[in-house]
């Protein structure tokens, strides 16, 4: 009988227990450099007899040409890596586990997020039926995203080297791994599905062309940092960001295929539509999870399985029943920094505040109250 709060293993992850912090966008890094103000942020949730057993950062971008929202981090500079070590050295102190999720937005970007104010890069040249966040005078604001450029060829190995290196200075900031964001409507999420990859050449067309992106970026990771550090997170079903494919359990159960060849620490599936209904679905058929993982472990996949979207104690209690090794809370973490005993006791929960998730200082971000302590 597996429980939430027994260690885990996940590739050369060793884990204090089953409860992860999710990656959670929260626009508090300006001119895309981690800050004090998150290293108090992430310790507090770090201490994994209190809060997670592993915390995945938010989503952090590869490069320049990667950002899609205002004030979020990054990874590509040598100022950056050295900010980050702040924040590992907190989690690591609280003895808590911590990766970095790395991030291409694609074409969910704006012209002024962009080098030189270019057009955002994507697959295709189709704009994306989305939003992004700006910020303006301390005020975030949502606006359509920017129409894309599509990528040339002869540019997507240059975008495979940037996730090599973003995974090699992640662990030079002192993470003890990374998570390939491959969800959401992002880059390798538009490569994937059919409505967003229209290319006619060798990343186009068929599923094992418009799979060889992330096929390509994950072999370049595990590559540099071992298989073992590396996790991936993908979302089978969401219509996030205008993500849309009619037939996604073949392309799915296709991908998990590969990831079964690489010895990865963990596979993070979002459940039906993120952020919202768990039983969403595309195409004519409820999508099966369940053969989703089944050919993931046939083509040798062992890694720890990651849900997410909408768990609570008694939903993350039957899922580790049924056959997951981790479950990922989203917002409950945002309000809850020592969600871990929140858990442990169900409760009570703080509520989120919507208005502060997105930019900002340390209202709703680290001024949430834990537990009173026992005496």
């Amino acid at each position: 009988m597996k429980n939430l709060f027994e260690p885990c293993q996940a590739g050369a992850l060793q884990l204090a227990s089953r409860i992860v912090m999710a990656p959670l966008t929260r626009n508090r890094a300006p001119n895309a450099m981690p800050n004090a103000l998150m290293a108090e942020y992430y310790a507090q949730r770090a201490n994994p007899a209190t809060g997670a057993g592993l915390i995945i950062t938010e989503a952090t971008a590869i490069s320049h040409q990667g950002q899609g929202y205002a004030d979020v981090p990054g990874i590509w500079s040598t100022e950056q890596v050295n900010a980050w070590q702040a924040i590992t050295q907190g989690v690591h102190a609280k003895g808590g586990k911590i990766v970095m999720q790395l991030w291409h937005v694609g074409r969910i970007s704006h012209t002024s997020l962009q080098p030189g104010g270019q057009a955002p890069v994507a697959p295709s040249a189709i704009t994306a039926k989305s939003k992004t966040v700006l910020i303006v005078d301390g005020v975030p604001s949502f606006v359509p995203t920017s129409e894309p450029r599509a990528l040339r060829l002869d540019e997507l190995p240059g975008i495979v080297d940037d996730y090599r290196k973003a995974a090699r200075n992640a662990i030079a900031a002192g993470f003890d791994g990374v998570e390939v964001h491959a969800a959401n409507g992002y880059l390798i999420d538009q490569f994937l599905r059919a409505d967003s990859n229209h290319r006619t050449d060798a990343y186009g067309g068929n599923i094992e062309n418009r799979a060889r992106l992330l096929k390509e970026v994950m072999s370049a990771v595990c590559e540099e940092i071992g298989a073992g550090r590396c996790g991936i997170r993908i979302s089978p079903v969401t219509p996030a960001n205008d993500a849309s494919d009619a037939a996604p359990q073949a392309l799915f159960e296709h991908v998990t295929q590969f990831l079964g060849t690489l010895a990865l620490a963990y596979v993070h599936v979002i459940e039906g539509s993120t952020g919202a209904a768990r039983d969403y679905q595309q195409g004519d058929h409820a999508f099966d999870y369940k053969a989703m993982k089944a050919a993931y472990q046939k083509a040798g996949g062992k890694g720890a399985w990651m849900l997410n979207n909408g768990y609570e104690r008694d939903l993350a209690d039957q899922a580790l029943q049924a056959d997951a090794d981790l479950i990922a809370f989203g917002k409950s973490f945002i309000a809850n920094p020592d969600l871990g005993a929140r858990l442990k006791q169900n409760g009570p929960y703080n509520t989120p505040d919507r208005a502060t998730f997105y930019g900002g200082k340390e209202a709703g971000y680290t001024d949430y109250p834990t537990l009173p302590k026992a005496h």
